[in-house]
């Protein structure tokens, strides 16, 4: 038996697989779980980037608006839609809600949360 001098084509998972290689959340798992150091985000391709320097609180109010405006968002579209569209819309005000919940109390201090 001899071995063939011609490559065997590509299977259609070895492609997909080399173009995982090449993407971004790939190799920032592999960091996440391969490296003691991470690599550091790309901030080029970021979609959008949050300014250096803002701080924890700022960040967590800012949060606690864009909830905000989620949870008032999906309101609306549960209100109008019918059946499980409706369950559905209003189960995703509930989840933001929660979050929201979370975040607010984070902003809270170490004394606010105790009586809490």
């Amino acid at each position: 038996m001899t071995n063939s001098p011609h490559s065997l084509p590509e299977t259609p998972e070895h492609v997909e697989l080399q173009h995982m290689c090449h993407s971004g959340a790939a190799q920032r798992a592999l960091d996440y779980y391969l490296k003691e150091e991470m690599s550091t985000p790309d901030v080029e391709g970021a979609l959008f980037a949050i300014k250096p320097g803002v701080s924890q609180e700022e960040a967590l109010v800012h949060a606690s608006d864009l909830l905000r405006s989620a949870a008032a968002t999906a309101y609306e579209s549960a209100c109008r839609h019918q059946g499980n569209q409706r369950d559905l819309a209003f189960s995703v005000v509930y989840l933001i809600d929660m979050a929201k919940a979370m975040v607010e109390r984070s902003l809270q201090t170490p004394e606010a949360q105790a009586n809490a």
